[in-house]
């Protein structure tokens, strides 16, 4: 006679199987037979209770971006489940793969428009690539494992609705989880499309190599195939950390979270070879004249964003590689020592402003002392807004450290939750979250949570009293400031009553002293910096040339970003 497991603890050790040590979520009447199966299995999975199922989300998909293993958050029927919405939109959107578990009313009360109860597979169905009602108390720990296949498969959120009757009932504890057995292989490239994209390349003469996070483990190739062509390189957002930022040849990312070097490179070369990404702006900020050399090993992501003139289909490391063994070092060009030079010139604006003593304090001290403490593993959880474009420009990394954001779904709060994720997955590693004061505010409350599991967490929080990145756009299309100047709020003082210690920083002396601490300590940190409400550089309007830009109209721009030490490309080419 078969032995019998209760259908939840049976779906537990399905999550077991597939490496998850630990879920977020907050109870419900709707998910309690889950909570009987998590409590059973605490010894393996640990529950981490937050405050805001949106927090869950958001952690559960840092969890997935950090490591790469799949995140797992849950809420109860109803507003539980409604609340997951925006971390598990983030995870959609940034491709990762995250396990949304949602209660549900006993089945006999279903259908009968029960208390809380609510048709939850259609709501989820955009969000997901795999969306399900288990039926049965049998189908239970079936149907989340091959959730959680599909989930890895499509790199996406997958959905499992579970009425709270079924986690209860003995069922045969026969199943058996196919995480052993699941396998990913990516193609390896064609020799006449790399003969084909080495040839393209040759004949180019202000060739720029763009990466995305496809590229992630391919470090050592960008370096070496880029030196080897004397291709400028430069990445998406997402991507930052592959290649370490002290490479001279590494301009950073594009579009307007973006650095100068970067922006005026892919405006003016002649062939883009685009490795591992999706980037949507590629209209804007790409020469569209450009020849155009694509690496992805999906198809569909082939000719998306420019037309192209080689599309290989491929993984991009297995790629480099080949086209690193067929190709032949390139002799130094202009262009290639140009865009060197033009990279050292923003690199030295940005530490004389780092130096600078102004009051309120500039963005860039801050990220000098953050710079300062970080480890060479460390881990940066950032959030959406002005706090994105800093983290992107000033944050000095290295590809054994982590650097996270909301993307393409760019949610606002995305920073403090994703670095309890990080945290927990790595708790022997340095972790930040940075975040403005309006991103953190929409997350605060869960300071506590990082204070109830004793989470060394470093949170810098960066007060202008303002949504700048919004307020900038108003300026942009010639608008009144509207709803984008917010209160100040003591954010020490709420993370003292949280749990945490606080510090509220106004000057560089303070600034020293809060970092300092933070380097040891073994609790949670808020450290609150009262900054200048300062426009960050827009690199994607500079009026910096003398030859497309008068005197006065440099002047005026120069006044309004201090950027008078600044040099357009179009200088270093001449």
């Amino acid at each position: 006679m078969d032995d019998k497991i209760k259908s939840g603890i049976a779906m537990v050790k399905v999550l077991e199987s597939w490496g998850v040590d630990h879920v977020y979520g907050i109870p419900g009447g709707s998910f309690n037979s889950t909570m009987d199966a998590l409590f059973s299995e605490k010894e393996k999975i640990k529950y981490i209770q937050v405050r805001h199922e949106e927090v869950g989300a958001l952690a559960a998909a840092g969890d997935a971006k950090i490591t790469g293993k799949i995140g797992v958050a849950f809420g109860s029927a109803g507003p539980g489940a409604t609340h997951l919405f925006n971390g598990l939109y983030d995870a959609k959107m940034d491709h990762v793969p995250v396990l949304a578990l949602i209660g549900q009313v006993a089945t006999g009360a279903m259908n009968t428009d029960f208390f809380q109860e609510m048709n939850e597979n259609p709501m989820f169905a955009d969000v997901s690539v795999y969306n399900r009602t288990v039926m049965t108390a049998e189908q239970l720990p079936h149907v989340v494992d091959q959730a959680i296949k599909q989930a890895y498969k499509y790199k996406g959120v997958a959905v499992v609705t579970i009425p709270v009757d079924l986690g209860w009932v003995d069922i045969p504890d026969t199943f058996k989880s196919t995480a052993s057995d699941y396998r990913v292989k990516n193609p390896a490239p064609d020799i006449e499309d790399v003969d084909a994209a080495l040839k393209l390349l040759k004949d180019a003469k202000r060739p720029i190599l763009y990466f995305g996070k496809g590229a992630t483990g391919a470090t050592k190739e960008i370096e070496e195939f880029a030196q080897m062509y004397k291709m400028p390189i430069a990445s998406s957002a997402l991507a930052k950390g592959i290649v370490p930022d002290n490479n001279p040849a590494y301009l950073a990312s594009a579009g307007r979270v973006a650095t100068k070097p970067a922006v005026e490179a892919l405006k003016q070369a002649d062939l883009q070879f685009f490795i591992g990404s999706d980037f949507p702006f590629a209209q804007y900020f790409f020469n569209p004249d450009a020849k155009f050399i694509q690496v992805d090993i999906d198809s569909s992501k082939l000719g998306k964003r420019h037309e192209d003139d080689v599309a290989i289909l491929a993984d991009a490391k297995k790629t480099l590689k080949l086209l690193i063994e067929r190709g032949e070092e390139q002799p130094s060009t202009k262009w290639y020592q140009a865009n060197l030079d033009n990279n050292k010139n923003w690199h030295d604006w940005i530490k004389k402003m780092a130096d600078s003593d102004s009051l309120p304090l500039r963005v860039e001290p801050v990220f000098k002392e953050i710079n300062r403490i970080a480890e060479d593993d460390a881990i940066f959880t950032v959030d959406v807004g002005n706090v994105t474009i800093d983290g992107l420009r000033f944050l000095n990394m290295n590809p054994k450290q982590v650097f996270t954001t909301s993307g393409w779904f760019a949610t606002m709060g995305y920073g403090m939750p994703a670095a309890i994720g990080g945290q927990l997955s790595y708790p022997n590693r340095q972790v930040f979250s940075i975040s403005g004061d309006g991103g953190f505010a929409m997350v605060a409350q869960d300071i506590i949570t990082q204070a109830k599991y004793h989470l060394p967490i470093i949170n810098v929080v960066l007060s202008n009293d303002s949504f700048g990145f919004i307020k900038a756009e108003q300026d942009d299309t010639h608008q009144s400031h509207y709803g984008v100047d917010i209160k100040d709020a003591d954010w020490a003082g709420v993370a003292k009553s949280l749990g945490a210690v606080g510090f509220s920083v106004r000057n560089k002396e303070e600034l020293k002293e809060a970092f300092d601490f933070a380097k040891d300590a073994t609790e949670p940190v808020v450290i609150d910096v009262k900054i200048a409400d300062e426009r960050p550089l827009p690199v994607e309007q500079l009026v910096l040339d003398p030859d497309q830009f008068s005197q006065d109209d440099i002047d005026k721009f120069n006044k309004t970003y201090n950027s008078k030490d600044l040099i357009p490309l179009s200088q270093f080419l001449k």
